[in-house]
């Protein structure tokens, strides 16, 4: 049997990935924050004082990687946290003032990592190759 990674949907996503990851850190980094952490910030840009639970229900992330990279987030000034006043073993995540400035241009950031991969795609060739992406995820999700 013949199997070329060259012809792997999931690979190549993968390397599609890490392709976004690299782009977003180049630019996150004049920004002080990490791909890793732009997905916890766009959770807590839609609702601040999420705890660490409700991020995790929202990301499709690891929680170990979660806890570590909330720990980072809060050692560079992105967020503070604080026990959550009705429930004393959770830990709420606010952004700082910080956190909440950089959303903009974090944003773009993003937006100009994501053009870069899509440069000289028409715009309904992305659409539909997020389309059939989207698709895929939903099909992983019944198994």
């Amino acid at each position: 049997m013949d199997y070329k990674l060259t012809e792997s949907a999931t690979y190549l996503t993968s390397l599609l990935a890490r392709a976004f990851s690299r782009g977003l850190q180049e630019r996150g980094a004049a920004l002080g924050f990490s791909p890793g952490q732009f997905p916890v910030l766009c959770a807590l840009w839609e609702e601040d004082g999420l705890t660490q639970r409700q991020i995790l229900d929202r990301l499709a992330i690891e929680q170990a990687t979660l806890a570590n990279t909330l720990q980072r987030m809060e050692r560079d000034g992105l967020i503070r946290r604080q026990v959550h006043p009705t429930d004393r073993r959770a830990m709420q995540n606010f952004l700082t003032e910080r956190g909440r400035d950089i959303e903009e241009a974090a944003i773009t950031a993003a937006l100009a990592a994501d053009a870069d991969l899509f440069k000289g795609f028409r715009c309904f060739e992305k659409e539909l190759l997020l389309e059939y992406m989207r698709w895929a995820l939903a099909n992983s999700d019944k198994e």
